[in-house]
């Protein structure tokens, strides 16, 4: 922003630690603008924190940022992975120390920026040490849903571990699977591998959660989906499907995808879809509002308060601050 104050140069005081901020909030809330703000004062790269950008193709329906601002800021983690590529969050945790400690070698704060619960959870509450995945498992659960199907996978870990089925973003089947997985393995539940651990950030950690009122979120959200359609969402679902990758898959199942798909079968009008994908992404909202609050140690940020300039101005000042204290 033009009226942002300039980062002045002077020499980096080595640190082995350097501040963690993660900007998180709503789907639609405004996290992206407020991130590239700081990115560019910092002259830092963005980490996406995401569970659906970092698959190619899967552009318009993600809200990626442009090409032209990739060029000018890096970001990790999108589109790195294909569209059949499985990926956790304890993978994600795992890829974001190595990327902290490159970043970190810079002399500059990590930037994570992202609504993703379960990746934003995995940094703020680390997980204990999984069993690695058991492709025999995994056989074992594909072959008991195309007898039984996914709901009654679904109902199996309601009774295995109803508090962490409660904690995933809607039925998504490869969250599912790894958490019957690692019961089978372990005889725990997946949630008891987070239960000892604090949900609270660490010292070296800045914690935003972005927040609107209802009524401006919701109007932000069905702009945000009358955009995507305009911009050729149904074209992009169109072109991932030429590609084959099956619409069943659990990165096409996702909200905007899986009702385009429906269109594009003949089950929902245009209009149909469009309202099914508004409402479908209010639930998600509310969801991650829902999970958020949970937190110790976050700061809640309700963006009508203040101006996008001011707000900038005070969250640099608090990274400087925090920078100086560890």
């Amino acid at each position: 922003m033009d009226n942002l104050p300039q980062k002045a140069e002077k020499p980096e005081t080595p640190r082995t630690r350097h501040p963690l901020v993660i900007i998180t909030g709503p789907t639609a809330v405004g996290k992206t603008d407020l991130s590239l703000d700081l990115a560019r004062y910092f002259r830092v790269p963005i980490i996406s924190a995401d569970s659906r950008q970092c698959y190619r193709y899967m552009d318009i329906g993600t809200a990626k940022v442009s090409e032209a601002v990739q060029k000018e800021i890096r970001h990790y983690h999108i589109s790195t992975l294909n569209p059949d590529q499985p990926f956790s969050a304890a993978d994600f945790a795992q890829r974001v120390s190595k990327w902290s400690d490159e970043i970190n070698k810079t002399g500059h704060p990590v930037l994570i920026v992202g609504g993703s619960t379960m990746y934003i959870e995995s940094l703020v509450r680390p997980m204990a040490t999984l069993p690695p995945r058991s492709q025999r498992n995994m056989r074992r659960l594909e072959q008991l849903e195309k007898q039984r199907g996914l709901d009654h996978i679904i109902r199996l870990l309601q009774r295995i571990d109803p508090g962490y089925l409660k904690r995933i973003d809607g039925p998504n089947r490869q969250r599912i699977f790894r958490a019957l997985d690692v019961w089978i393995q372990t005889g725990r539940p997946f949630s008891s591998f987070h239960e000892h651990r604090p949900l609270a950030p660490p010292k070296n950690m800045l914690f935003l959660c972005l927040v609107r009122e209802r009524a401006s979120l919701h109007q932000r959200i069905a702009q945000r989906v009358d955009q995507m359609i305009r911009d050729g969402l149904l074209e992009e679902v169109t072109d991932i499907l030429k590609r084959g990758y099956s619409p069943e898959l659990q990165s096409l199942k996702t909200v905007g995808y899986r009702e385009a798909i429906r269109h594009l079968n003949g089950d929902l009008n245009v209009a149909e879809m469009t309202e099914k994908i508004k409402t479908s992404t209010r639930r998600y909202a509310r969801r991650q509002l829902t999970w958020f609050r949970r937190y110790s140690g976050i700061t809640t940020i309700p963006l009508e308060s203040q101006s996008s300039s001011a707000l900038t101005k005070k969250i640099i000042d608090r990274i400087e601050h925090l920078a100086a204290q560890i």
